[in-house]
């Protein structure tokens, strides 16, 4: 199978890689990676002692709750390809392709 590229008004070839996987051992949850994300794609979640993930309240005063919040990927199908996660993410939790196409 092939991926599909794009041609850019300079001639340059750009493949786009869309979000794979978010490794949530290594994120600290600093939601830089949300904030970047113009897609809806990524959601803070907490993961309580158990290793379970635990939705957060809006108003953010159920801290007991969970251990640590870490990033999920809520929306993968709102992704564009750009990877502006991975490249503000501070921990490199990202792992992104290229989509195949037959």
């Amino acid at each position: 199978m092939a991926s599909f590229s794009i041609t850019l008004p300079s001639g340059e070839i750009w493949t786009p890689k869309f979000v794979a996987d978010l490794n949530q051992e290594k994120c600290i949850g600093c939601g830089r990676c949300f904030k970047v994300c113009s897609r809806d794609v990524l959601q803070l979640v907490g993961i309580d002692e158990d290793g379970e993930i635990v939705a957060l309240a809006g108003d953010d005063d159920d801290d007991e709750e969970y251990e640590k919040k870490v990033m999920t990927i809520a929306h993968k199908e709102n992704c564009i390809g750009c990877e502006a996660c991975s490249k503000i993410c501070p921990k490199k939790c990202y792992t992104h392709g290229p989509l195949s196409v037959e």
